[in-house]
Order: C-alpha cells, then structure tokens, then sequence
C-alpha cells in the first residue's frame, strides 16, 4: 500500500475507533453528575468496550504518525518533526493511561468493606480521568496539530484552508480544553478530514477538492546543517 493511502487508511480507522471510545467515555463519565451516579444505568460497560478499543485506536494512531512523516520526505523539518512527534507519542500515551484509568474504576465496582474509602476511590478516579484526556492530552494534540500545519506551511504540501482550519482548531483546544469534555473529539474529527484529502488525491475517493495553493515543488529546500 503506498504512504498516502496507507496514512489515510490508518487516519480514518483511528478516527473511528478513537471517536467511538471517546464517545463511550463521555456518556459513562457524564460532566457535572454526581461521583457514582455513572454506575446507576450501567453504563460501566461503555468503559469496557473503550478500554479494548483503546488500543487499537493507538496502533493505528502510531501508522498515522509514521506514514505521515514518511510523506515529507526531504522536505522535513527537524525541530518541528520532533515537536510533532513528541506530542503524538505524548497524547497517545496520556489516552492510554486514561483508559486504563477508566478499566480500574470499572473494576472498583466490586463490594467493598469500606464503602466511605470506596467513594473517595471513585472520585479520585475520575477526576484523574478527566484531568488527563482534557487539560492533558488535548493539549499535547493540540500541539500535535501545530506543529504538523507549520511543516504544511513551510512545505506547500497541504491546501492553505487546510493549515488555516488546523490551526484554528488547534487555538481553540488549547483555550476550550477544559470547558467540554465533548471537545476532544474536535482531534478524531481533523485527523479524519486529513485523511479523507489524502484518500481523495490518491483517487480512492472524489471529495471535489482542488489544490491550487499546493506546489510541494517549491516549497523550501531542507536545511542540511
């Protein structure tokens, strides 16, 4: 499979799988209900099925992040390669955690000698959940998208409405990031209209989109010192 199809593939198979357990997170830790009152219609089963989806939504995050940079090519830019990949690895990692996070408050469920040490337990739990998709993890995608649109920019390798409209999403997860918890799926939802463009110019799909902006050919010669 070539790079393109292969980052589009991956793209949106992360979006779905990302989005549906962020999706299942959300309705099972709902904002401002009281701490427990999540396991009253038994929607600890969401944070299962997000726990096992987890993981393959990582996987395929990874095969984005690696094909991706594989299409820049010699048109990388060092600091800014690190910097996007840095933040991925970092956002990834924090959405694995959290998940994990999710698996033990699922397991909490079992009866308990001390309910009272329970409850706080519980709390712990999902603050600690939340603290880590939203003021966390959002951020280090938030980052993640910055640093990606500015090696757009350099390069021309993207549509300019492209880079405008990352870069504005990005700005507003890094403002918003702990207003929604809904927020987070702003992620899922760019990276899947990235890897749509990227289906549409390797002609696996027609989205009508014209490129005129976009000349990777002059785009600036990498630095080599």
């Amino acid at each position: 499979m070539s790079t393109p199809r292969a980052a589009a593939v991956a793209g949106v198979l992360f979006a779905l799988l990302f989005g549906t357990a962020l999706v299942l997170i959300r309705t099972a830790l709902p904002e401002g209900a009281e701490h427990r009152s999540q396991w009253v219609d038994g929607s600890a089963g969401h944070l299962k099925i997000a726990a096992v989806l987890m993981p393959f939504a990582g996987i395929t995050f990874l095969w984005f992040i690696g094909v991706v940079r594989d299409g820049i090519g010699k048109y990388e830019d060092k600091f800014f390669s690190s910097v996007f990949l840095g933040s991925g690895l970092l956002f990834l990692a924090m959405m694995f955690v959290s998940s994990a996070v999710g698996a033990g408050l699922v397991a909490s469920r079992r009866p308990q000698v001390d309910e009272a040490a329970h409850d706080e337990v519980v709390a712990f739990g999902q603050v600690l959940l939340t603290t880590l998709t939203n003021t966390y993890a959002l951020r280090m995608g938030a980052v993640f998208m910055i640093s990606l649109a500015t090696i757009w920019l350099k390069t021309r390798l993207m549509p300019t409405w492209l880079v405008a409209g990352t870069y504005l999403c990005a700005v507003s997860l890094l403002i918003a990031a702990d207003i929604s918890m809904w927020v987070t799926l702003a992620f899922p939802a760019w990276v899947l209209v990235v890897s749509l463009l990227a289906l549409s110019r390797a002609g696996v799909i027609d989205l009508h989109f014209h490129d005129p902006d976009v000349t990777p050919g002059a785009a600036p010669r990498p630095d080599k010192t």
